[in-house]
């Protein structure tokens, strides 16, 4: 399954990945009212970039990672906070301890998981009044737009998959889709809030950065060699050895009804 491909990375993935920005993780506990004590669900922590920001606050973290490499990496970064833990398993089959939680979250990985358990099973993990939030990342249009509008030939000649003329979207053109979290009545007041942030990579952190994604691993050796060396022939050789690249996170805060 291309969600367990980012367990072979696990080490990658912790130096690659992006951070999420301040104001989310502030504001995600703003409205969770998050404090010291507090009981979270963490799903899909991967390597704890989410995880430990929440630590921070004191609170009491479950979190529950498919893979063992990535669950290993995040109990690392935990070592300092004695009430946060990581727990291996497939979180559509873990079983929910008897006792609620304030907050459920899942950030970058909800689309992995089942659509007929993703909501219903953090309802049923959560107190009432309990918050479940989710985090997404999309890339999309800014940075360096050339470059990206460059790349994708790129792609057109070592993935078969890529549409031709495919370029990012902007921001705006982007809708927030709650309608799932509206339907079935286990969840009211939805509330969605965006950041976007830019990170500037060199040729080699950039690369880095693609080897973590489950498109680019599921390529074959020789296709993902192809696509890597041109993607950095073009970075180092046309834009001065470094790229920008726009994230939008969009965070959605559903209460539990």
């Amino acid at each position: 399954m291309l969600r367990e491909t980012f367990n072979e990375v696990a080490e990658l993935y912790d130096r690659a990945r992006p951070r999420y920005p301040r104001a989310l993780v502030d504001e995600l506990a703003r409205t969770a009212g998050l404090g010291p004590n507090s009981r979270v669900l963490e799903v899909a922590p991967g390597t704890g970039q989410l995880t430990v920001p929440l630590a921070e606050f004191g609170c009491r973290v479950t979190g529950v990672e498919l893979g063992p490499a990535m669950a290993a990496v995040a109990r690392r970064r935990l070592r300092e906070f004695p009430l946060a833990d990581v727990e291996v398993a497939d979180f559509e089959h873990w079983p929910l301890p008897p006792r609620p939680f304030d907050l459920v979250v899942c950030a970058t990985a909800f689309h992995w998981l089942d659509p007929a358990v993703r909501l219903r099973k953090p309802a049923d993990a959560l107190r009432p009044g309990g918050r479940l939030a989710v985090v997404t990342t999309e890339h999309v249009a800014g940075g360096s737009t050339d470059f990206f509008a460059q790349a994708q030939r790129c792609y057109e000649r070592w993935d078969p998959a890529t549409p031709p003329g495919l370029r990012l979207q902007d921001e705006s053109e982007i809708a927030m889709d709650t309608a799932e979290w509206e339907r079935g009545g286990r969840f009211g007041n939805v509330v969605a809030t965006r950041y976007l942030q830019d990170i500037t990579y060199s040729a080699d952190g950039y690369v880095d950065v693609l080897l973590t994604y489950s498109g680019h691993r599921a390529l074959d050796e020789a296709r993902r060699g192809g696509l890597l060396t041109c993607i950095r022939d073009l970075i180092e050789s046309r834009h001065g050895g470094s790229v920008t690249k726009r994230y939008l996170h969009e965070l959605i805060v559903a209460t539990r009804t």
